[in-house]
């Protein structure tokens, strides 16, 4: 959720740290702070609000000094605050976290009783004071952050200095991620490795209870036992310019146009026009997936909605069942296996906690494989799976996501055409049809974009509504849902959706004259079912938007009827359809919250990557 960075040089670093933090605004935030070491004494400016207020301060009061961490907080434990921002001191030590950490009251007690004060009421300002504790035992930086850490539960990523030990950072990741930013005679750390792109292209990612010891010209990372171990370097091939909006207003218009691009890229070289290559997504995974029974795909929010298509997908094209799950309701509950299963995991990020968990805890459920499908190379997800696929969609820095969940479904899509294969349910007609859909994306995902300018107009319907629906069937019920969550969390305009068939058993009670209700219908064999759903919402009188294909006779049908308007789609290949409607309900969304003004890029109280439960 929050935003670490941290830097330890020859030269300044709090301009370093201030752009790694506006790198970083992304992932939702509502204070930030910074603290340097200045002529071998601790320095702290905190602001709520923007970096931009925390820029002003440290122009005002500049800190010299080559030793820093800095932080941007998104509030868990106590209110948005000066007091409650990071870092957080306690005498020399100052500390930055991301996380929660689940034992902090008890720990609090203790160290009050040992005469510490609280200043914040935050869980992190207990992981300050027991490090000074440490600290002030004689235990050196390293050794203090490393028993500090054994004794808390919860989750931890954490960047700690001490003017008293100038030239060293510790850091410790315990369930959120860090990386740590390789240079030439200075060293970096990180949430992500998009804040440190200036500066260097080269990291380590930090695995699980990993503690880390960074000076200017060393790193020496230890594990949970305490063990000294080596860490992999890898080159990022993440573009600098990603944080950059290339002239669009927002982030997130720049990424719905980066679409059919990133759809393209996903696609190449995992797959030919004749034939699904199945080894793309492992060297094990064509021996694999001919063993597979049953899938079970775990994922959260628009990864959840992606996952949802493909079960529709999987039990028509490849005739294997699918079962899909949020992953937060999953780790919780006691679950059965079905022999020969296959554990799909979704995650853009490939940290979220609650998926990541799942994954961990299928370890133990006797799955055959498990698979991530994610947009992050070096991935907490991608590094504990057996197999993985990378979507290819670069950085997204719009919390809302869009080209994310775009590419999830190529690569879903991709998945369900490999294992097909294997199994022997997809014959050659087939593959070649299938493959004829997925190659056609990119195109027809452009041509979908070419309608925004109507896409703006019909927007301002909406300006003054507070609440929508949303309606579609089969495998368009969860692009009903996706278009509901994009509304919702960009515009601040409560939106739901349901399968269509659904509409008596209960949402029709909210149909009236003032209730927009957004119907995405492509031409398949549920339309006239849909039909009829569409005529119970007419006859009550209902605001109706209708995505369909041009020729569907929508405008025929509807050309008289008040409050009913059809929004014409390209005509496209039935298993296309998801991919191709969700585009212009993220124009929608997008537009609907530019006239209402609110945040597109940063909607209140959501976070980008959602690192802990």
């Amino acid at each position: 959720m929050c935003g670490i960075v941290g830097a330890v040089a020859q030269r300044d670093v709090a301009e370093i740290l201030l752009e790694g933090l506006k790198r970083l605004e992304y992932r939702g935030y509502d204070s930030a702070g910074i603290a340097v070491i200045c002529d071998g004494k601790l320095a702290r400016i905190r602001s709520l609000g923007k970096v931009a207020e925390l820029e002003e301060k440290v122009k005002a009061n500049p800190l010299p000094g080559s030793l820093g961490i800095a932080h941007t907080r998104w509030a868990t434990h106590g209110k948005p605050s000066e007091k409650n921002a990071h870092p957080h001191v306690s005498g020399t030590v100052a500390l930055v976290h991301n996380g929660i950490i689940e034992n902090y009251s008890v720990l609090k007690e203790q160290l009050v009783e040992q005469g510490y004060q609280f200043e914040s009421d935050t869980d992190t300002e207990v992981m300050a004071h027991m490090i000074h504790r440490f600290r002030s035992q004689g235990c050196d930086l390293l050794t203090a952050v490393q028993k500090t850490v054994g004794e808390l539960r919860g989750a931890y990523g954490t960047a700690v200095i001490d003017s008293s030990e100038p030239g060293v950072m510790v850091a410790a990741r315990c369930g959120s991620p860090l990386v740590i930013g390789l240079g030439i005679g200075e060293n970096f750390l990180a949430s992500d490795q998009l804040a440190l792109l200036p500066v260097t292209h080269r990291f380590i990612f930090l695995e699980e209870g990993d503690v880390a010891r960074i000076t200017r010209r060393s790193v020496e990372i230890y594990d949970a036992a305490g063990n000294r171990v080596e860490r992999k370097s890898a080159v990022s091939n993440v573009e600098n310019d990603a944080a950059d909006k290339n002239g669009f207003t927002h982030f997130m218009l720049k990424e719905i146009y980066e679409q059919p691009d990133a759809v393209r890229k996903t696609i190449e070289s995992r797959a030919t026009r004749e034939h699904f290559v199945p080894e793309s997504f492992g060297v094990r995974a064509r021996e694999l997936f001919s063993q597979i029974n049953h899938v079970q795909i775990v994922a959260c929010g628009t990864s959840y909605h992606a996952g949802l298509v493909a079960r529709y997908w999987l039990e028509e094209y490849a005739g294997v069942s699918c079962s899909v799950e949020i992953a937060s309701e999953y780790r919780y509950r006691k679950s059965v296996t079905v022999p020969g299963s296959l554990l799909v995991t979704l995650s853009q990020s490939g940290e979220t906690a609650d998926t990541l968990e799942a994954l961990r805890l299928s370890k133990k459920q006797g799955y055959s494989a498990t698979l991530a499908i994610c947009n992050v190379p070096g991935s907490s997800l991608v590094r504990e799976s057996d197999l993985c696929f990378m979507t290819r969609a670069g950085a997204e820095i719009g919390v809302a996501s869009t080209k994310a969940f775009l590419t999830q479904l190529a690569a879903l899509l991709l998945l369900v055409g490999s294992i097909g294969v294997c199994k022997g349910s997809i014959d050659g007609e087939k593959e070649k049809k299938l493959l004829a859909a997925l190659f056609s994306l990119p195109d027809k995902i452009g041509s979908i974009l070419q309608m925004d300018s109507e896409l703006e107009e019909l927007a301002g319907r909406f300006r003054k509504k507070t609440s929508c629906l949303f309606l579609g069937r089969g495998d368009e019920w969860p692009i009903a849902m996706e278009g509901a969550l994009k509304l919702k969390e960009i515009s601040y305009i409560h939106a739901e959706a349901y399968a269509a068939g659904e509409l008596k058993h209960g949402p029709i009670a909210l149909i009236d004259e003032n209730m927009p209700v957004i119907i995405v219908a492509p031409t398949n064999d549920l339309l006239e079912k849909l039909k009829s759903n569409i005529e119970s919402v007419r006859a009550r009188n209902g605001e109706i938007y209708v995505f369909a294909d041009k020729n569907a006779g929508f405008e025929k049908s509807l050309v008289d009827a008040k409050n009913c308007h059809v929004i014409s789609m390209p005509t496209s290949d039935e298993v296309a359809a998801p991919v191709l409607y969700t585009v212009p309900l993220q124009l929608l969304a997008y537009h609907v919250a530019v006239l209402k003004g609110t945040d597109v890029d940063q909607p209140r109280n959501l976070a980008k990557s959602v690192t802990v439960e």
